[in-house]
Formats: C-alpha cells, sequence, structure tokens
C-alpha cells in the first residue's frame, strides 16, 4: 500500500488510483489467481461496495491492448512482484483485447426502459471502438451492422451485439477477447421488483448465451454480482461457468480488505489505537473459510474521515430488494428478524442458487439473499445426516448490518405510524389503557398495510403479520431498556410477547394475542379479550418473571383481541 496517500471515495477506475498515488490496497494478486484457475467464466458474487468494479478495471487495464504500454501502473504490486513467474505477466500484461462492460446503472421501473439502457451500454461500446471501421479487417456488410448498433436497436440485435463485437475486435488484433461484465444482476433485481422478471429473463439467457456460451472469439470471461441467479433462469446450458459465491474458498481475500490489511493502513494513517473499535464496527464479513474480511467502503471512508464512526456501508445505496423481503415475507422471517436484533444466531439449510420466482415463498431463499448482500455472516457449518446436508449457523454481520435492520423495521413504523407506535409506548408505561386503545388501533390498521404481501392476508394472517411487526418495533424502540421476548415457554405453555425492564425496578409486561374465534362462543372482543386473560392466569406466563426477581405488582398482563383490523386491549 502507498504511505500517507488522500483517500478517493468512490473512484472505481484503477489507473487513476494509481497514477494519482491514492489510497489503495494491492489486490494485483487476483489477477494471477484468475488466469491460473483457467476457468473459461467465471461468475463472482460479492455484497455491494466490495471492490468488485475496482478489481475489474484493474482486470482491464493488465489485459488490455488499450494499456500495453502502461506496465508502470503495476510497477511495486504483488503481480509484478514474483521472481518465479514475473516475465510471464509482463508478458501478459496490455496482450489481450478487452470488452468490459456494466449494468450498475441499468434501472427501471419498466422492461421497455430496462432495454433502452442495456442499448445505451451497447451503443456506448462500439462508440468507443469505432477505429475498427477504419480497417480492412470488416467487410461492407459488417460496417452496416456495425452502424445499426445504436440506442433503441431491437432487442434481437441488442442480444447479440457483443458477441459480434467481439467477434469484430478478434479480426483486428488476432487474438481472442476477454470479455468483463461488472453488476449483471442489477437489472435482474430492478426486474422482479418492479413485475417484469418474465420478460427480462428471456432478454437476459439470449444475452448470456451469445456473449459467454456460444462465443468462439472469446478467451476468457468475468461476470461480477452480488447475487448468484440460478442457471435455470439466464445461464441455461452454460456449463463453462465457474461460480464463486460468499462461501467459496476461491478469491477470498481478493474483495475486502483482510484483518492485517485494515490494521496496516490505520497504522499508515495514524490510527492504529482505533483497532478494537474498527473490528467491532465493520469486521464480521466471512468469504470460504477467510474470517475477518472488512468492507473496503467502510475502512475508506472512516480513513477519510480521520476515525469517524459512521454507519457508511448503509449509506451507499438502496437496500429495495432486501426490504421488500424482509417487510412481506412470511411471519418466520420477523420472527427470526427479532432474534437477530436482539443479537442471536438461528440455524438455516441454505441455497446458494437464487431463483427470483421462489423468493416470496422460500425462508431458505430469503436467508442466502441476505448472506450474499452481506447483512448475514456464517458462524459455523455442519453436515447433518446421511445425506450431509449442509446447516449453516447465521448472525448478523456486524454493527453496520445491525443499524441497517434497526432503520429498516424503523421505516416501517415511518411517518404518523411510528409517532402513534411511540404513543402507544408511553401509554403502555404510564398504565393509560384508554390511550393504547386508542394508538394501537391506528398502528395496527397502518401495519397490515405494510406488512400486507399482496395476496390479500385472511383475517386470520393479519394479526399474525402486525403480531411479528409488533414486536419488531418493540425490539427497536424499547432496545436499551426492556429485554424483548417472544413465544417463549414459561408456566404451562407459551406466553406472545415478554417485556423485562433492564431495571429490575421497572414494570414488567406479557401481552397475548386473541382474534376473535365464533367456534369458541366468542360474539365480542370482550369475550376474546377474557380469554386471553384466562390463558394468561392458567398457563401461569408469568413465572418466568418472578423467577427472574420481579415483585408480582410489578407485572402487567394484557390481553390483545382482533376482529379484523379492530384491536381491544386490556
Amino acid at each position: 500500500m502507498n504511505r500517507k496517500p488522500v483517500v478517493n471515495i468512490g473512484e472505481q477506475r484503477f489507473n487513476k488510483l494509481i497514477e494519482e498515488n491514492k489510497f489503495y490496497i494491492d489486490k494485483t494478486d487476483f489477477i494471477r489467481e484468475w488466469w491460473e484457475n483457467g476457468s473459461t467464466v467465471t461468475l463472482i458474487t460479492r455484497p455491494r461496495r466490495f471492490g468488485k468494479t475496482l478489481n475489474m478495471s484493474m482486470l482491464e487495464c493488465f489485459f488490455s491492448r488499450k494499456y500495453e504500454s502502461r506496465a508502470d501502473l503495476f510497477e511495486g504490486l504483488s503481480i509484478f512482484g514474483h521472481d518465479s513467474d514475473k516475465e510471464k505477466y509482463r508478458n501478459l500484461q496490455g496482450s489481450f483485447p478487452v470488452i468490459f462492460l456494466t449494468f450498475a446503472n441499468i434501472k427501471a421501473d419498466k422492461y421497455s426502459e430496462m432495454e433502452n439502457k442495456i442499448t445505451e451500454v451497447i451503443a456506448s461500446l462500439y462508440e468507443s471502438n469505432r477505429y475498427l471501421l477504419e480497417t480492412d479487417c470488416l467487410s461492407e456488410n459488417q460496417k452496416e451492422y456495425y452502424k445499426s448498433i445504436k440506442i433503441g436497436m431491437p432487442s434481437n440485435i441488442a442480444v447479440g451485439a457483443v458477441h459480434q463485437m467481439a467477434c469484430f475486435m478478434q479480426r483486428y488484433y488476432k487474438e481472442n477477447v476477454i470479455i468483463i461484465l461488472d453488476e449483471y444482476d442489477t437489472p435482474m433485481q430492478e426486474a422482479w421488483l418492479s413485475g417484469y422478471w418474465n420478460k427480462a429473463v428471456s432478454f437476459f439467457s439470449n444475452f448470456f448465451n451469445a456473449t459467454f456460451k456460444t462465443n468462439p472469439y472469446l478467451e476468457r470471461g468475468m461476470i461480477t454480482g452480488i447475487t448468484r441467479i440460478a442457471k435455470e433462469s439466464i445461464f441455461t446450458g452454460m456449463n463453462n461457468l465457474d461460480v464463486i459465491t460468499t462461501t467459496s474458498d476461491e478469491y477470498a481475500t481478493a474483495f475486502g480488505f483482510t484483518e492485517k490489511e485494515v490494521f496496516d493502513a490505520l497504522d499508515d494513517m495514524g490510527l492504529g489505537r482505533e483497532k478494537g473499535e474498527v473490528k467491532k464496527w465493520y469486521d464480521g464479513f466471512t468469504f470460504g473459510t477467510h474470517t475477518d474480511i472488512y468492507n473496503p467502503w467502510s475502512i475508506s471512508s472512516f480513513i477519510k474521515r480521520n476515525g469517524k464512526y459512521e454507519n457508511y456501508w448503509a449509506d451507499t445505496s438502496s437496500n429495495g430488494l432486501v426490504n421488500s423481503l424482509m417487510q412481506t415475507g412470511v411471519p418466520g422471517i420477523k420472527q427470526t428478524m427479532e432474534a437477530l436484533l436482539q443479537g442471536k444466531s438461528f440455524e438455516a439449510e441454505l441455497d446458494e442458487k437464487i431463483v427470483f420466482d421462489q423468493l416470496d415463498g422460500s425462508i431458505s431463499a430469503v436467508w442466502s439473499l441476505l448472506l450474499a448482500t452481506g447483512y448475514l455472516k456464517v458462524l459455523n457449518l455442519k453436515y447433518v445426516g446421511e445425506r450431509k446436508k449442509k446447516v449453516y449457523t447465521l448472525t448478523l454481520t456486524n454493527m453496520e448490518a445491525e443499524s441497517i435492520f434497526e432503520n429498516m423495521v424503523k421505516g416501517w413504523f415511518g411517518g404518523n405510524t411510528e409517532t402513534y407506535y411511540n404513543e402507544f409506548i408511553n401509554a403502555l408505561l404510564n398504565d393509560n389503557v384508554r390511550k393504547m386503545n386508542t394508538f394501537m388501533n391506528k398502528v395496527a390498521l397502518n401495519t397490515f398495510s405494510s406488512f400486507d404481501s399482496g395476496n390479500k392476508p385472511s383475517e386470520q394472517t393479519e394479526p399474525e403479520r402486525f403480531y411479528h411487526g409488533f414486536v419488531l418495533g418493540m425490539v427497536v424502540n424499547m432496545a436499551g431498556r426492556y429485554i424483548v421476548r417472544s413465544n417463549r415457554e414459561s408456566g404451562y405453555g407459551r406466553y406472545d410477547v415478554m417485556l423485562e425492564p433492564v431495571d429490575k425496578d421497572g414494570k414488567a409486561f406479557i401481552f397475548e394475542f386473541k382474534v376473535l374465534d365464533p367456534d369458541e362462543d366468542e360474539e365480542t372482543l370482550e369475550d376474546t379479550l377474557a380469554a386471553a386473560h384466562r390463558q394468561i392466569t392458567e398457563k401461569k406466563y408469568e413465572t418466568e418473571l418472578v423467577s427472574r426477581g420481579f415483585a408480582q405488582e410489578k407485572v402487567r398482563s394484557y390481553g390483545f383481541a382482533f376482529r379484523g383490523r379492530e384491536c381491544l386491549i386490556g
């Protein structure tokens, strides 16, 4: 690493960082590892802001004929530092035609907009290589085709345009082409969120087939993204694809900073005293068996701001896909979120192949997505049963991830709903049942709408959705003052919610939620409320609190009776 350079946040051009002597941690060993691996096409998934684009720019600067006279960019870096193969890599530098594309900015609400943005990227590629039109390597028909590539071109032309550019460059340079595609899955996530997934799948399946599968002009291909979208979706038949995910050991230290790299950088920048706190805030990512990986964006931002602790990663981009899945997911997801927000872990089987059509109904797919996007980390892996099923122990990655989750939950109770929610808590702490009812009915009305997944849940499931959202709100809004527990055994049954004050002299609370059930001879909400209190009494839910040293008179028991979106508390 260069000593005491200026940190340039957001600069993703390798050549600019090196030329201007900006802060850079040497990742050029990635070039050697990838080249020696020998895979025809490699897909590497990493969370956002983990140096994917910078590393792709580095590959372009190393291999591209455009940079054949720029070996100086790599002087003093690891790729030229190994005596055994120094000459090999000096000879490789600048020796291939390279196509470098990024889909990072392809975000659209409609399929037609997405298609148009794709054609912009491809048209820009053709514009930057117009020198090919001045050569004899293209026939007149090929030149006419070249000139037809423009923004808004038909999709049947766009899907094969990169393939054709590889053909043109191979003819000119007499070398097959390296094709680099960065952030390949950004438009796919947008397609799923905006409802044109099937159209997008059709386009990208043809595009990837032409670009990376049936392309005789391809030397090597490199694809990066956040998620591993299932082959059956867009990589159909691509048997030449080497997939590297966050659980793979390959390239584990090429993206993100290792702890040694971080600590050395802190020492160089005069921030060595902050190592312990930096570890708490920004450490925690695990790639394969390599632990203690740090988010480059957060570390660079921390150094640039001279040691100011902030949630830098949380502010880098929207969390639309994750937010949508967590907010509208089945109650089991929210139960696990409750545990995560209280510092706990959970076990899950994972399938790292993201099948977007299954995200709404598969808890396993959601956890896989959260692991891929960096919100969760692997604490442990065990193999269960004769078939050796992989069962992962997962928890939130670090303090930044915790903050993201907390802000996400607060967002679900935003605006007037958050006001009502806070008013309800104030009324609860002051034993004001009348106000509790007033504010809770407003919270319930808004929360049912917020947690509706669009499938028009029945009256039986609406209170269940509300209940888990309500507990999440409790966890966030009462953190530090109360330990929030839900669905735990106490006495002779399972209570719904228990609030245990950190201050043993404070009030403790037990909540029981019930939906009006005519089959149980309940005609009014008052009948349902009475049933809730009978259950609290008969099951002796206060046992856990009493055993922890709370006086009986400090324990408040409340029933919540529901009929549709109407709620009665007492």
